[in-house]
């Protein structure tokens, strides 16, 4: 009789086809969950920045409170130079480390020394607090600055302090003094600065003015156009004598179309900004690199134009250098549709990019007698 034999059944793979499928439709699954993750991360990301921008606003509430009156720019006692001087002073910001649970950085500084500027060394003493990097004042949505700073990785500062709707920023010049918050106010703790803001100066109402702005950092890539760099076009919008000092307030009497007019001609210079040799004084790509320092482009800003504006950035000076020269340092953020506000009672909101300037305007002013409804942003 013939025994049985039980034979080994084949084991059957995958067929390519088979394979490519499955990696077909993985890579569908991945390219429609991706925008949901990623959408999800900036909502997050969102969120911390405006509960960094809600504790620098309720940190400037709670210094009004104790102070009697809002920070300035404020110039260095000692400065070797000019004790009004714009150079080497110290920002807002600064003021505020006390009320952010920062007190240690704060009396690490001497505020009768130059805050940035190698006056004679004399800023040498504020390098381990001026490089200090405050999570407070960083949008998670916003690339850490590249460079050093003193020798140290740039600290950077996503939240300026707005000067309101006007393109200077100098407290002491009369008619053109800025008409927002802060702006700068001479030498620190002296009979010689700019009276200090009070709340009862706020009369359109801590509600509706903005104290904070929130601009994209520099990408500190002068050869390469980007929509937060400052640039230089040399010359003051129509009604602005050529050096841009001591004239009105950008948002009223000179009005929009001279506005608009000088920034479609920044916009026309901005792609030769990069060209050249020295497109370091063109195109200026360190936007917020520091927080120290009480001027534009470091800390302090002004809402000429609603966030991520088409227009860019731009400066009026025919001199190069420093930020410390009248012009648009405005807002503009890393999140889609707009950018985050701080008012002056502390809340915090969106500001969509198509929001209209005049709008942009009364927010930023703090006695401009206008009424903004919260639907018209």
């Amino acid at each position: 009789m013939r025994c049985a034999s039980f034979g080994t059944r084949a084991r059957r793979g995958f067929t390519l086809i088979e394979l490519l499928v499955v990696i077909a439709i993985i890579g569908v699954l991945i390219a429609l969950l991706l925008p949901a993750v990623q959408a999800a991360r900036e909502a997050a990301r969102r969120a911390q920045c405006i509960n960094n921008m809600k504790q620098v606003g309720l940190a400037l509430a709670n210094y009004e409170s104790a102070n009697g009156a809002y920070p300035a720019s404020y110039g260095a006692s000692a400065s070797l130079t000019d004790r009004w001087g714009t150079w080497g002073s110290w920002s807002p910001q600064a003021m505020l480390l006390g009320y952010i649970e920062q007190q240690q950085v704060y009396n690490a500084i001497n505020f009768n020394c130059v805050s940035h500027g190698d006056q004679a060394h004399l800023d040498v003493v504020q390098r381990t607090a001026i490089t200090t990097r405050i999570a407070s004042f960083l949008c998670p949505s916003a690339p850490l600055p590249l460079g050093t700073y003193y020798g140290r990785s740039r600290p950077g500062n996503s939240y300026f302090a707005s000067v309101g709707s006007s393109l200077h920023w100098v407290g002491s010049s009369g008619s053109s003094s800025p008409n927002g918050i802060f702006m700068f106010g001479g030498e620190y703790n002296s009979v010689n600065s700019a009276p200090a803001r009070t709340i009862a100066t706020v009369q359109d109402g801590t509600s509706n003015t903005i104290a904070f702005g929130e601009w994209r950092l520099g990408d500190f890539n002068e050869s390469k156009l980007s929509i937060q760099d400052v640039i230089s076009l040399h010359r003051p919008p129509p009604g602005i004598a050529p050096d841009g000092w001591g004239n009105p307030q950008m948002n009223m009497p000179l009005g929009e179309v001279p506005l608009i007019s000088w920034l479609n001609d920044c916009a026309g210079f901005a792609p030769a900004s990069t060209q050249g040799t020295d497109t370091w004084k063109t195109n200026m790509s360190y936007l917020g690199q520091a927080w120290n320092q009480g001027m534009f482009g470091w800390t302090l800003g002004n809402t000429l134009m609603p966030p991520n504006s088409r227009y860019p950035n731009c400066r009026m000076c025919a001199w190069d250098g420093d930020w410390d020269c009248p012009g648009m340092y405005g807002l503009s953020s890393f999140h889609p549709g707009g950018g985050n506000i701080a008012f002056a009672d502390g809340s915090v909101r969106f500001l969509k990019s198509t929001t209209a300037n005049r709008t942009v305007w009364a927010l930023g002013s703090a006695n401009g007698g206008e009424t903004v409804s919260a639907d018209s942003y």
